[in-house]
């Protein structure tokens, strides 16, 4: 029997990353990944948050987005906001005018190409694989190591970090 097993934990992105991807990578490619990466990070959200998140969850109020997610692991729904920082609320809002009108479900998620979204809604694995997309364009070293609960560690980790300089 093996015993020696030492589980990896996920790479988090850091803040530099990911202000570096959502300015210099192509919204025409990457535009789902850069709002998945936003919501997921500012949300501390798992895969299957992300995935099962719908436009009715999400609330534009302007200079801001209130987004629920009403469907945790711990079965307590949650509220958070992400603000207008680097342009993000613009990025969501560009996202969203893409949907096309004749889809019938509400997930947010819809997969996007060329920029244009199509009616298939995106699934776990492609939401998993937000963070190893991330770090691969920004040729990040082990980057299967940038897992779907790199956006959990990587908000905690920006937490303890705006926590140490206050």
């Amino acid at each position: 029997p093996v015993t020696d097993i030492k589980r990896k934990k996920s790479k988090i992105l850091t803040k530099s990353e990911i202000d570096r991807f959502l300015s210099s990578a192509d919204d025409k490619e990457f535009l789902m990944i850069k709002v998945g990466l936003i919501l997921g990070i500012a949300g501390a959200c798992q895969t299957d948050e992300l995935v099962n998140l719908t436009v009715d969850d999400i609330e534009d109020v302007g200079s801001s987005l209130i987004v629920k997610i009403p469907n945790t692991k711990t079965k307590i729904p949650r509220i958070f906001v992400v603000t207008d920082v680097e342009n993000m609320l613009e990025l969501f809002r560009k996202y969203l005018s893409l949907r096309p009108p004749h889809v019938k479900y509400k997930r947010l998620f819809l997969y996007y190409k060329a920029g244009k979204c199509s009616s298939q809604p995106v699934g776990k694995n492609t939401m998993g694989k937000i963070p190893s997309v991330v770090a691969s364009y920004l040729k990040l070293p082990d980057v299967a190591c940038y897992t779907g609960h790199c956006l959990r560690r990587s908000y905690y980790w920006q937490m303890l970090v705006w926590i140490s300089r206050q």
